[in-house]
């Protein structure tokens, strides 16, 4: 068997057509950062079977080999700038998935394998080689035909530096409903449990550090009169006189098996519905020993029934998290992205939760200032695409958030945009000094409007409702373990590139740092939408970054009283 094969960098995506278009032999991190790069290949004769990979590191356990696996992509969206891979439906690389001993397919066309090392803090600096083993076997045949194929060294350099803790908050709509329908579980069944926690847990790995906590049914992505799974973590008891009384073992439970995967912070799911805060969440209650459902989308959001029951509800709520030591740690919801015409509707409701919710913070996707500047909301989520109009109104608490939108000039995730589109978002929050991102898909298994359940695997456009891979970064895998995805890697390799930024701020200063940015980018000033494009240029930001990092190290080794470094940073966008 002939075999060809390309080292190649995180953000390339190897279409089964094309091999990647730069090829790479060697990588740089900081100590405590994961890396990754790939390994692409295709048979360039007729056979066909698989290919056996071994590795040898000194990095042990801490590397990971996954194959980049196909998906179809049937919806790409209507509207395109030039910053895609391609506007047509096709097969794109996304979903990773562990070999599990069986090998990777060596086919004619171009395959990836992907190389995750998760380097240790007290790693020691120097350059380390990666041998990776390859060796093709016929399986088909009664006795297992075998070629080798020889061996392939990567080198990776790990600096002498520590990739700093994360401080952003970062939150991506964890939907546990969509898990207990795929997986065929009771909700908050034991297995169910398990498989939350699986899903916890790799996001949390992945710097989602923040999760949506359905207190209530979150009314999020409903069609108008009808409804999702009940997922409510709070058991309600409705008594004579109209009176309420709560259970919140669910909710201490959800808590605390966040906090063992490595989640810090909660937000409470909306109290109102989404798109006009005009009518209540689904909530069921105990009512004269039978479960009943007593608000939804028939009351109104101003009802005299629902302001009793958050009267009851919320000062029980606020005393729970208190006790629990989690104010400063949470966040409520109002409404999703009411628009400007619900101005009213909006204050109205909102002035029932801070009446009961002192000292917490309560935060909501926006896309009109007028909600800031009038003091309706005071921590407000902007879209990216309208952050400085936020900025310059003197937003304080930065958060930023995108979705299905935008589909031009700006960063997203989309699997038709190139990974360089994702990952220099991380860039992007640095630069803005961004302390929050949001984003409603984690694992969305729904189509639009929640209208019937899907297979991620076959539709990740929530039936031709959002651009492909929208709705989710994970995949639900076999035995309740979610696959990720290469959208999912890359987005955390933006969110180290902050902390990497910060890295070098701490050792030569953020002016001096902000002016490097600038340096990079088209036209010689960085901004939201302005930034680096492109596999190599945003490779290049990184790469320079690393070695700024290092020279400052050096200097500051060699000149203990001195902090700072007067080298600057070439990359390919500069003149």
């Amino acid at each position: 068997m002939k075999l060809k094969t390309v080292f190649c960098s995180s953000l390339a995506k190897v279409l089964p057509s094309a091999g990647p278009e730069i090829e790479i032999r060697r990588g740089c991190t900081l100590r405590g950062e994961r890396f990754s790069f790939q390994l692409a290949y295709r048979v360039t004769d007729a056979w066909r079977g698989q290919l056996e990979v071994r590795a040898e590191s000194p990095f042990g356990n801490a590397l990971r080999i996954r194959k980049a696996g196909l998906v179809p992509v049937e919806y790409t969206g209507i509207v395109f700038d030039d910053d895609i891979i391609s506007r047509e439906p096709g097969l794109y690389p996304d979903v990773l998935s562990d070999l599990d001993g069986e090998g990777a397919p060596a086919l004619p066309s171009w395959q990836s394998l992907w190389f995750t090392v998760d380097v240790p803090a007290d790693f020691p600096a120097g350059v380390h080689e990666i041998r990776i083993h390859l060796r093709a076997v016929w399986p088909h045949q009664p006795v297992p035909d075998e070629t080798d194929c020889g061996i392939k060294t990567f080198r990776l350099e790990v600096l002498d530096a520590v990739l700093p803790e994360q401080k952003l908050k970062n939150t991506h709509w964890f939907h546990c409903d969509c898990l207990a329908d795929y997986y065929g579980v009771p909700v908050f069944s034991e297995e169910h449990w398990r498989i939350i926690g699986n899903f916890m847990k790799n996001a949390a790995a992945h710097g989602i550090n923040m999760i949506l906590t359905p207190v209530f049914t979150p009314p999020l992505d409903t069609a108008v009169g009808s409804e999702r799974p009940t997922v409510q973590l709070v058991k309600v008891k409705r008594t004579r006189g109209r009176k309420y009384t709560f259970d919140f073992s669910l909710l201490e439970r959800w808590i605390a098996l966040a906090q063992k995967c490595g989640i810090r912070y909660f937000e409470i799911s909306h109290l109102f519905t989404q798109w006009g805060a005009r009518f209540t969440p689904k909530i069921v209650a105990e009512v004269n020993g039978k479960e009943k459902r007593i608000f939804g989308w028939d009351v109104e959001a101003g009802s005299p029934e629902y302001r009793r029951f958050l009267d009851a509800f919320l000062p029980e709520l606020a005393a729970f998290l208190k006790k629990k030591k989690l104010q400063k740690r949470t966040y409520f919801h109002c409404s999703d992205e009411p628009y400007e015409a619900h101005l009213d509707q909006y204050k109205a409701d909102k002035a029932i939760m801070t009446k009961h919710l002192s000292g917490f913070r309560i935060m909501d996707a926006l896309s009109h200032v007028e909600y800031y500047r009038e003091g309706i909301v005071t921590t407000p989520v902007p879209s990216e695409a309208h952050l400085e109009e936020f900025l310059a109104a003197g937003m304080k608490e930065r958060w930023t958030y995108y979705c299905c939108g935008p589909v031009t000039v700006y960063s997203n995730r989309f699997i038709h945009m190139p990974s360089s589109r994702n990952r220099i978002f991380g860039t992007l929050l640095y630069l803005y000094g961004i302390e929050g991102f949001l984003h409603w898909g984690f694992n969305f298994y729904y189509s639009g409007h929640s209208r019937f359940p899907i297979d991620p695997y076959r539709c990740n456009h929530a039936g031709y409702f959002f651009p492909a891979g929208d709705p989710f970064v994970v995949y639900p895998g076999k035995n309740g373990v979610p696959e990720d995805s290469i959208r999912h890697e890359v987005f955390y390799e933006g969110l180290q590139d902050q902390r990497a930024l910060e890295k070098l701020e701490s050792l030569i200063g953020r002016e001096k740092v902000l002016k490097e940015l600038d340096r990079c980018a088209p036209g010689g000033k960085m901004k939201i939408d302005r930034y680096p494009k492109g596999e190599k240029a945003v490779s290049a930001l990184r790469g320079k970054v690393n070695s700024l990092i290092r020279k400052a190290l050096e200097t500051n080794r060699q000149h203990p009283d001195n902090h700072n470094t007067k080298g600057g940073m070439r990359c390919r966008n500069s003149k």
